[in-house]
């Protein structure tokens, strides 16, 4: 799939800059694992950067600046990814909608315009077949996302517009609830006990016209009503298990045999918070709830849906708490017993990887997509097969994608498959 022999040392330089294994023989096979596989991230915020005239995708940028760049992905061997447009949750009225909507219009240029502006690196995919083919030509696909169902306002016409301009899955909502459905950290608590009316024509259209559900993000009473209500399988494209980081966004294990039961796909969120459940200093949970009082949230995330205007602050101290009481960061190995838990109750075809880097994501020893080879050196380690690996890495995600698109608004009944 890859173009191995430019790939090599590059490769090589991932493995080994960060490894604390002493196995040449491991070394070897989870390098020619990783080269051989068709990896995909389905979420990354890297269109925050894009949007910014001065970013250099060319650039290695210190992962505290950026994530993901061209060298980084060529480095980390990143086949392709979902850029996402992420829209903060605002009022929800008239203007609002349409703010968020043109909002969302720039964003989706601003991905396309980066694509246009390096055509040797990389290239829109909307397929898993498209996707396949430009990685043979050695570039890298982008795919586009949906996080934050609020840019459709109450306008089910947007899903094709969002459609048409290369969308192929939309997180159904942020922190806060919006017209759609309720999300899991809305500081107000339920509207709707899960889908609204409204949410539920949304799922129907997304069926209709092949686009991904994802659940990502919603109240666990939205992910049980669109697991019942959606005919196709549908997606999770940045969470992880409650089992090990009990945290309204993950999955309980219910939810997780539910979503198996669908023919869906969890992909894990590599947020330390999410990964592990954070061992907090009674100093940093005194100072938190504080700043929650303050603001008058219940959760970080909802400083998203803060007015733009009170955002840049809420961030700046939320980040000074973080600084004066730090917490030690999750680990591959963390990540790693996410996925085990994960296959050993979904099972090995519902699993894949949406780290939602230049989100927040950051892993004492993964923090930027240069560093991917490190996370299939600890699945090799702990015994998965290069089958496994590969269905992690993309071909599960792909499975739902043909499911999606080729069932529509129909019930299907597809096996899961490899590439």
């Amino acid at each position: 799939m890859k173009q191995i022999a430019a790939l090599g040392l590059l490769s090589m330089l991932a493995f080994t800059t960060t490894a604390q294994t002493s196995d040449p023989a491991l070394e070897a096979k989870a390098r020619k694992i990783h080269e051989r596989a068709f990896t995909v991230d389905t979420h990354e915020d890297t269109p925050e950067n894009l949007v910014n005239p001065s970013f250099d995708l060319t650039v290695d940028h210190d992962s505290k600046v950026a994530q993901v760049d061209l060298p980084k992905m060529q480095r980390g061997g990143l086949d392709a990814a979902f850029w996402a447009v992420y829209m903060g949750q605002g009022p929800r009225t008239a203007a609002g909608h349409e703010a968020a909507k043109q909002k969302a219009l720039a964003i989706f240029e601003s991905i396309r315009s980066a694509v246009r502006n390096h055509p040797e690196q990389l290239a829109l995919a909307t397929t898993p077949d498209e996707a396949l083919r430009i990685g043979k030509t050695g570039k890298h696909a982008i795919f586009i996302g949906i996080e934050n169902g609020y840019p459709v306002g109450k306008d089910l016409s947007l899903l094709k517009t969002y459609y048409d301009l290369g969308a192929r899955y939309m997180t159904l909502c942020h922190s806060s609830n919006n017209e759609i459905c309720d999300s899991s950290t809305d500081p107000n608590g339920p509207e709707y006990q899960g889908l609204s009316p409204f949410g539920e024509q949304v799922v129907d259209e997304m069926n209709r016209l092949g686009m991904m559900v994802d659940i990502s993000h919603t109240s666990d009473s939205t992910f049980y009503d669109v697991v019942r209500r959606s005919k196709v399988p549908v997606i999770a494209s940045h969470s992880a298990c409650k089992a090990l980081s009990n945290v309204p966004r993950n999955l309980s294990d219910d939810m997780l045999r539910a979503l198996a039961k669908n023919g869906g796909v969890i992909q894990m969120n590599l947020f330390s918070p999410y990964v592990k459940t954070e061992s907090k200093s009674p100093e940093r949970q005194a100072a938190e709830q504080a700043f929650f009082a303050k603001w008058n949230i219940k959760s970080f995330l909802n400083i998203y849906g803060l007015p733009e205007a009170s955002q840049q602050q809420a961030l700046a101290e939320f980040n000074t708490i973080k600084e004066q009481f730090p917490v030690p960061l999750a680990t591959v190995q963390d990540a790693v017993n996410q996925i085990d838990h994960a296959v050993k109750i979904a099972g090995i075809d519902h699993v894949g990887i949406g780290s939602d880097f230049d989100g927040g994501t950051e892993l004492a020893d993964l923090r930027d997509v240069g560093e991917f080879p490190n996370l299939t050196r600890e699945l090799v380690r702990r015994g998965y097969s290069r089958k496994d690996i590969e269905k992690i890495w993309g071909g599960n995600l792909f499975r739902v994608m043909r499911a999606v698109e080729h069932g529509k608004s129909k019930a299907v009944n597809l096996k899961p498959s490899t590439l």
